[in-house]
C-alpha cells in the first residue's frame, strides 16, 4: 500500500481530526471525517441515484471546507499515479 498522508484539519484538537490521505497505488482518496447524523444520511440516500440505503460497508462523512486544498492535493496525487 502506498498511502501518503496529505493533511489534517488545521483546526484539529488531535482527538477529532478529519484527515486526508492519497493511496497512489490504488488510485483512491482515503478520508477520515465526522460521521453524518441520521438526518443527513437519510437526505443523502433520498437524493442519490443509487437504489436503496447506504450499505454497511460505506459511510457518509463530513469534511470541513477548510480542507479543500488538501483534498485537491490528494486528488492530484492519485490522478498522477493513474497516468503513470
Amino acid at each position: 500500500m502506498t498511502l501518503r498522508f496529505v493533511g489534517i484539519d488545521p483546526n484539529t484538537d488531535l482527538e477529532h481530526c478529519p484527515t486526508v490521505w492519497a493511496d497512489e497505488g490504488a488510485g483512491e482518496l482515503v478520508l477520515q471525517g465526522w460521521k453524518a447524523g441520521a438526518e443527513l444520511r437519510a437526505t443523502c440516500e433520498a437524493s442519490s441515484p443509487a437504489k436503496g440505503t447506504i450499505p454497511d460497508s460505506e459511510e457518509v462523512i463530513r469534511i470541513p471546507a477548510r480542507m479543500v486544498p488538501m483534498i485537491r492535493e490528494a486528488c492530484d496525487a492519485v490522478e498522477r499515479s493513474a497516468v503513470q
